[in-house]
């Protein structure tokens, strides 16, 4: 069966019928043909069919092994659970993988009308903002953009910011006892500077996270803007039946 010739890239194309395979067919840990068998199933060539394999293992569809061949990854075991108490760096670690943040930016800023609201400060109180991109096993996995009042935070520095998770400084160091963080996601696409970031291509389905964190005095310490890789990231409910 070839590709048919359409406006989408001929390696897009391979990495949509792919990923509906990967999706309905395969299981996890199943060998996926060879670039060879690929090339000659849908005459496409070598260098085509290794695009879209590279594609697939930058989503977490797949794992390539070097002398092995391309085997289905387990998302089972890569995703993480948002309905889980939530610490970036310490569910990665529970998870067996390595955790890595890169802080892109830093910065004092002055609380918006609309920032303001969400932090219950005044207009014009002064803010910190702090950018992340956060990884795991060196995948990229979701931007995050927070906002600190900065009255709590006053001595708050880069190199801290470094040197330890967040809620460890929140609390271990200015002593702002985490209470609840209440968290909203919706549905939506990676816009373009994101999608650089994450790895994956604009339009890209993503989930746009709202994250606001309350201290033991129903203050607000924390307000997060994130975006996550839609293929990284599951929402798990239970439901009860009453007896």
């Amino acid at each position: 069966m070839a590709v048919t010739m359409r406006r989408q890239p001929l390696y897009d194309q391979l990495v949509d019928i792919l990923s509906e395979k990967i999706e309905y067919e395969y299981r996890p840990g199943d060998l996926m043909p060879s670039e060879r068998e690929l090339s000659e199933r849908y005459g496409l060539s070598r260098t085509t069919v290794r695009l879209a394999l590279q594609e697939l293992e930058q989503l977490g569809l797949v794992v390539r092994q070097h002398g092995r061949g391309t085997f289905v990854a387990d998302r089972s075991a890569q995703t993480t659970n948002l309905m889980q108490s939530y610490s970036f760096t310490e569910q990665m670690r529970e998870m067996g993988r390595v955790p890595h943040t890169t802080i892109l930016e830093f910065s004092e800023i002055l609380a918006d009308a609309n920032l303001a609201d969400h932090l219950g400060v005044r207009e014009n109180d002064k803010l910190f903002k702090l950018k992340r991109l956060r990884s795991a096993d060196d995948i990229p996995m979701m931007v995050e953009r927070t906002y600190l009042p900065m009255r709590k935070f006053l001595t708050l520095k880069r190199p801290l910011l470094e040197s330890m998770p967040l809620y460890e400084i929140i609390e271990g160091v200015y002593h702002e006892k985490i209470k609840v963080a209440e968290e909203e996601f919706f549905a939506s696409i990676a816009r373009s500077a994101d999608a650089h970031l994450l790895g994956i291509n604009e339009g890209a389905p993503v989930l746009d996270l709202v994250r606001t964190t309350y201290n033991a005095s129903n203050e607000i310490v924390e307000y997060t803007l994130s975006v996550a890789r839609a293929d990284q990231f599951k929402y798990k409910v239970y439901h009860h039946r009453g007896e």
